[in-house]
């Protein structure tokens, strides 16, 4: 048909012939020849081609089994001979260099013979599921040479012996290691491991043990951790120059184990060079090694620990012997000077030796609150401190140097557990730089507050900041007094300034008495009249304990202008009229708090200004007493201020009053924080219960568990709490 396709097949190529076992034979011979040749590094001379296509035909006639076996035994005898060859050289490095040269050549010829046989590879060996030529070829070479009796423990101990005697400071070849690890990796990774690493590791486990134990006993702390810095830097480039990277690890766990891990506490505690000694003269160099050497260990003990506890506890030790010293006791500005600088000192060693590590810093926050919580003194020291700082200290600084300052009294007001006695004494020193124009910066004052807010919240300082406010309101109510007296504070010739305090803010005594002289009482009289007016039905009670006057005195060389207190100004006032009065006489005229009037007398009878002389002589002022007018008194200056004695630190009487203050103060806190718990749970144990609560204020102040329990038996008697019927340790809310 026309439309009949014709197709065509085409048929595979038939041999006319099959190899015979003598041909193969012959074909083998040639094969086994051209090997020897390779061998013998002689391979110029022959056919790759025609050589590819006697082995090609060998395996495509079925005498593959033939030609791989063949292969092996001619390896394995030739391998032998190699073998024989290099155990034979007498000379060590003679003995490297020949079985270095011999299997980089039995590399080389492995990979001619796998190229001559690469059918067989492709076709024979994947069916038969036998290894690869170039496999096997170095199978065969690790069990003739590396594993042959003679060569394989004198390999190993010569390998060893070079390390070795780099270890101990000479040159060695390190491409010939290299060679030697790198054949030990090729020729399998558990040949490596075996044959040659785990001997690695157990004789450099037996050096560093040696080592170590020897060089600790005759060198310093820093001297051993110098050495063993350069020790495991050495071990570092031993595996980057000629072992195999997974070694790595493997020497680093050893080195670190026998240089450090089990030196730790010897070089810590070692006497005068160890880590206290480091910390104490602050040798930051030498720290920061010793954190980088411990920081490698982490079991059993983990390094860093072993430092920080030493170091907490040194931190602990200087620190109870600062807060015990009785020289430092005597001068509040001393003692926290002294915490200020510990810490510094601490905290300089952590930043530049111990990288800034948050667990350090928590182990030195630990430390000094343990220590600053037990001089009760801490949280008036710690205000008094920013008070002559806000006074005068900080004059002249920059205002970047003046947060820096402030912000290191904020972390040590952190660490006061009672934080609300620091606020208690915080707010009677402010009043007092406030109210006598003290404070060298307003900023200063509202930096200081800020962060006591940032810290305690806005409850801990609204009263601090209502004080400002006062007294900004204070100075528009003093504009509007001055106009209304005709833009003047003068009243009958007495200027007269006045600070409307609101009760509540400032740290008033209520009922303070005195009796003001009458030219002081008439100008009290005409701004009460003018502040009522444009505010009535509002009280106005003077405080004559947080006021003071400037007054013109004359003796008998010269006139001076005097700063004094209200009170002081009383007691001089009195004189204008007599020369001489006993104490009585001026206790019935000024009615002056009898612990106020013996201060203001020894201000100016026995301190530095003698303006009143007593009788008889001495420091302290008695009831028998009797005081007359200095008029010979002289003094360089024009001007000048007597001071209040004691002003800058409290008598036994008034600490004991501002503690019994505190404690009055927290009973409202206490309660609050036990109702809010019992309105929540409803229901508590006792212990969960002064548990719950102690958390709670712990921010302010950290109760004691007995005074919990009398605010408890409170609630209970005024109903907001009762005892469970059934177990008289848990409480129940009543709504």
């Amino acid at each position: 048909m026309a439309n009949q396709r014709t197709r065509f097949v085409i048929q595979p190529f038939r041999q006319n012939h099959q190899m015979d076992e003598e041909y193969a034979t012959t074909t083998w011979q040639t094969l086994r020849e051209a090997i020897h040749e390779i061998h013998r590094q002689n391979a110029s001379g022959l056919s790759f081609e025609e050589l590819y296509r006697n082995a090609y035909n060998m395996v495509l006639h079925k005498y593959g089994e033939k030609l791989y076996s063949g292969l092996v035994d001619t390896i394995t005898e030739h391998l032998r001979s190699i073998a024989a060859e290099i155990a034979e050289a007498n000379d060590d490095i003679l003995f490297l260099k020949e079985l270095k040269k011999k299997w980089e050549e039995h590399k080389l010829s492995s990979i001619m013979i796998r190229d001559i046989l690469m059918y067989m590879d492709r076709t024979y060996v994947v069916q038969q599921k036998k290894t690869p030529v170039y496999d096997r070829s170095l199978q065969i070479f690790r069990d003739e040479v590396c594993r042959n009796p003679r060569i394989k423990d004198r390999l190993l101990g010569l390998l060893l012996e070079l390390i070795q005697r780099e270890r101990m400071g000479e040159m060695i070849d390190r491409s010939l290691m290299k060679t030697f690890s790198g054949m030990f990796v090729e020729l399998g990774r558990d040949v490596y491991s075996r044959d040659f690493e785990a001997p690695f590791l157990a004789a450099s486990t037996t050096f560093y043990q040696a080592e170590s134990q020897e060089y600790i006993l005759q060198n310093s702390a820093s001297d051993y951790m110098k050495h063993a810095e350069v020790r495991l830097h050495e071990e570092a480039e031993r595996v980057r120059h000629y072992l195999d990277s997974t070694t790595e690890l493997k020497i680093k766990e050893i080195a670190e184990r026998e240089l450090i891990a089990k030196h730790m506490k010897t070089l810590a505690e070692m006497e005068n060079s160890g880590i206290v000694t480091m910390i104490e003269d602050s040798k930051i160099a030498e720290l920061s090694r010793a954190y980088g050497l411990f920081k490698r260990v982490t079991q059993p003990t983990p390094g860093l620990g072993i430092i920080r506890e030493l170091m907490a506890a040194n931190v602990k030790r200087v620190g109870m012997e600062l807060v015990k010293d009785e020289e430092r006791n005597r001068d509040p500005v001393l003692y926290v000077q002294g915490l200020l600088q510990l810490r510094a000192k601490y905290e300089k060693v952590i930043t530049n030796a111990f990288l800034s590590d948050k667990q350090f810093y928590n182990s030195l926050n630990q430390a000094f609150e343990s220590f600053i919580n037990v001089n009760q003194h801490s949280p008036e020291y710690i205000s008094l401190f920013v008070d002559d700082q806000l006074r005068k200290g900080l004059k002249g600084t920059s205002e970047e140097e003046m947060d820096n300052i402030l912000e290191e009294v904020v972390m040590l007001f952190r660490y006061l557990q009672e934080k609300d006695v620091f606020e208690k004494y915080y707010k009677q020193h402010l009043a007092k730089r406030l109210l006598g124009g003290r404070s060298i910066s307003d900023d200063a004052e509202r930096s200081m507050i800020a962060k006591l807010k940032h810290e305690c919240g806005y409850q801990f300082t609204s009263k601090l900041e209502g004080m400002f406010n006062d007294m900004k309101l204070s100075a528009d109510t003093q504009e509007g007094f001055k106009q209304s007296l005709g833009g003047s504070s003068k009243v009958g010739g007495i200027e007269l300034m006045v600070h409307v305090l609101t009760t509540g803010f400032w740290p008033t005594q209520l009922g303070a008495k005195c009796s003001l002289p009458p030219e002081i009482t008439r100008c009290c009289d005409v701004f009460k009249e003018h502040y009522l007016r444009q505010h009535s039905g509002r009280r106005l009670q003077w405080q004559p304990n947080m006021g003071n006057a400037d007054l013109k005195a004359k003796f008998s060389t010269r006139k001076h202008e005097i700063n004094v207190s209200t009170y002081q100004m009383c007691i001089l006032l009195l004189f204008n009229t007599t020369d001489t009065m006993s104490y009585e006489d001026i206790v019935n005229a000024t009615s002056i708090p009898v612990a106020d009037l013996k201060r203001a007398l020894q201000s100016l009878a026995c301190a530095k200004f003698k303006v009143l002389n007593k009788e008889p002589k001495g420091r302290d002022v008695d009831d028998t007493d009797s005081f007359s007018f200095n008029a010979d008194f002289t003094c360089k200056q024009l001007r000048f201020k007597v001071a209040t004695v004691s002003a800058q630190k409290e008598t036994e009487t008034e600490k004991q009053e501002t503690r019994h203050k505190v404690d009055e103060d927290r009973k409202p806190q206490i309660e609050a924080a036990i109702v809010r718990i019992m309105k929540s749970r409803k229901e508590m144990e006792h212990n969960a219960l002064i548990s719950e609560v102690t958390t709670q204020l712990t921010a302010r102040f950290v109760p004691h568990p007995n005074f919990i329990k009398k605010r408890i038996e409170s609630l209970i008697e005024r109903e907001f709490l009762e005892r469970d019927a059934s177990n008289w340790r848990k409480y129940k809310y009543l709504a």
